[in-house]
């Protein structure tokens, strides 16, 4: 998943970065962190990953899902963002582990905008990383039992990402964040459906925002 970072993660970066020259230039600039969950169905394979004879079935999507996005309102109403959503930790998938990453940068309309309230509706493109590996444990009478995980492979897709969330202000800059994204993965065969929800809560800060 390091690879995916390196590449999606200063595009996200690069949104919020000069925060006061951006600032300076355009009514607002948002950042958000945030804590959720993905869902999709199991596909209900049957998958004999190390030729045993004994094939698991695939999972359900599912586990803590951290969310990390922002978005530069470029006009009152219409703006750009990005956002990076992934498995906060490695989840068992047919014997091995898997981590996916959600990456998508989105148009954003912003109907309406009060002292404490900012709704948001969001689309856009992007993709989608699931990274497997390996775990195993080795133990001897001098260092003891030391686990290992061994990266396997990957498989990538397309996505096309919705979102409608809404931004309330606890003060003129600190937000909290709740949000549903709903993302359409092209050809997602490790799960049962194409469609995959998220829910997430986040909190985040606004920059350029009128006192």
């Amino acid at each position: 998943m390091k690879s995916q970072y390196m590449r999606v993660l200063p595009a996200i970066l690069a949104i919020g970065a000069g925060i006061q020259t951006v600032s300076a230039q355009v009514p607002q600039t948002n950042v958000y962190f945030g804590l959720g969950t993905a869902t999709d169905s199991s596909s209900n394979r049957l998958i004999d990953t190390f030729g045993t004879g004994n094939p698991f079935t695939t999972p359900k999507l599912g586990g803590l899902m951290a969310d990390l996005g922002a978005s530069i309102m470029l006009t009152k109403h219409y703006g750009v963002g990005g956002d990076l959503s992934w498995r906060t930790s490695q989840g068992a998938y047919a014997g091995l582990n898997y981590r996916p990453l959600f990456y998508n940068v989105d148009g954003v309309y912003q109907p309406v905008k009060t002292r404490r309230f900012e709704p948001e509706l969001r689309a856009g493109l992007g993709g989608v990383s699931v990274r497997y590996s390996y775990s195993q444990q080795s133990c001897d009478g001098f260092v003891g039992c030391t686990s290992s995980n061994q990266f396997v492979e990957s498989s990538s897709h397309f996505q096309v990402h919705a979102a409608a969330a809404a931004r309330l202000y606890v003060t003129n800059h600190v937000f909290v964040r709740p949000a549903f994204d709903l993302r359409y993965v092209n050809n997602f065969y490790q799960f049962g459906n194409n469609w995959v929800p998220q829910y997430s809560v986040g909190v985040g800060w606004s920059f350029g925002r009128g006192e």
